[in-house]
């Protein structure tokens, strides 16, 4: 079992920056990890993952260049560093994961993850 819980959101500015955290319990060593959102009126999206050891990571190409996903296996955290914020990017965003190990691959449909966390929510004002 894995329990997921995000933080790190809030209201920022275009143009700025904000990073995400993701503190990961349970069986964190054996799982791929993502990022999604979801505006209003809208499907949660996908934005980012990464595979089990850090080593694959996939970007949606919205995010590609100014959005960066990381883990630190050793503090069971995944993290989302968001730079260049535009008012598109306002939205609740998760971490999920999927329970797997593999160097250098991560999934990206959304259907194939198993657990989610609560959501943070960032708000880009322009």
């Amino acid at each position: 079992q894995v329990q997921l819980v995000e933080s790190g959101g809030g209201l920022v500015q275009a143009g700025g920056s904000v990073t995400l955290s993701c503190a990961i319990s349970g069986r964190a060593f054996s799982t791929y990890m993502g990022w999604f959102r979801q505006a209003p009126g809208r499907e949660r999206e996908f934005i980012a993952a990464i595979s089990t050891g850090g080593r694959g990571v996939f970007y949606a190409d919205s995010v590609k260049g100014r959005f960066t996903i990381s883990r630190d296996n050793a503090k069971n955290t995944l993290y989302l560093q968001m730079n260049s914020l535009k008012s598109e990017d306002t939205a609740v965003y998760y971490c999920a994961a999927r329970e797997g190990v593999n160097s250098d691959y991560a999934p990206t449909l959304r259907d194939l993850y198993d657990y989610w966390g609560q959501g943070t929510q960032v708000t880009v004002s322009s």
